[in-house]
């Protein structure tokens, strides 16, 4: 069996790194004791451990966990830049990410900002534009690593271009399994209790929002 060492050795990554990009594709998970395996780790040839001195809990892998595309991608990810698609390219420069967020972060429309600002008002720990962990260059809108959900918006309707970059992101979450929400235009009417509710089915707590998060 490997450890987060020997998979660090094999894929030029630190073990902590390792742990974290695990965690951040679902097959464990951090608590107080240690790192827990999930059910989708366990299906990609993880056992759970435990130290026999300390007990704290730690996580080693048949090689099997190696022929997972999110984990072979994973080679050099800490220290190698990656190239970007054409595709994905050629949106990013349509787009430019402009907007200034309350929380400093720079994102590319307006309903990206009020995305953001609510997110921050509402004390939910988040991520914008944090690559994907699959072979695609791929960038999600939002990711929210307490529930390891992903959140889109879908833009425009009236955008085809848009639209249509939304839709081949979709079909690849659908693809490799990972969860994530979509926020369309007329969710906006009703962020507030919807995003919540959405949210809190998946682990995730809001908090009661500034007064000025709708102005954007």
């Amino acid at each position: 069996m490997l450890t987060a060492t020997d998979v660090g050795k094999l894929l030029n990554l630190s073990p902590r790194a390792v742990n974290m990009h695990l965690a951040n594709i679902g097959m464990i998970t951090h608590t107080s004791d240690g790192w827990v395996l999930t059910a989708y780790g366990k299906n990609n040839g993880g056992i759970q451990n435990s130290h026999p001195q300390t007990g704290s809990l730690f996580v080693t892998w048949s090689e099997v966990v190696l022929q997972n595309p999110c984990v072979k991608n994973l080679a050099g990810h800490a220290n190698t830049p990656e190239p970007m698609c054409k595709k994905e390219q050629r949106f990013r420069t349509f787009y430019p990410a402009k907007l200034r967020a309350i929380d400093g972060h720079y994102v590319r429309t307006r309903a990206e900002l009020l995305i953001d600002n609510w997110l921050y008002g509402t004390k939910v720990v988040h991520a914008y534009e944090m690559k994907v962990p699959i072979e695609q260059e791929m960038y999600a809108d939002f990711y929210l690593p307490d529930g390891r959900l992903y959140v889109e918006y879908m833009g425009s309707k009236d955008d085809s271009q848009f639209a249509e970059h939304k839709k081949a992101k979709l079909d690849v979450y659908d693809r490799y399994k990972l969860r994530v929400i979509e926020i369309h235009d007329d969710s906006f009417e009703n962020l507030e209790d919807e995003f919540s509710q959405t949210l809190m089915a998946s682990g995730i707590v809001t908090h009661f929002p500034f007064p000025y998060m709708h102005e954007v």
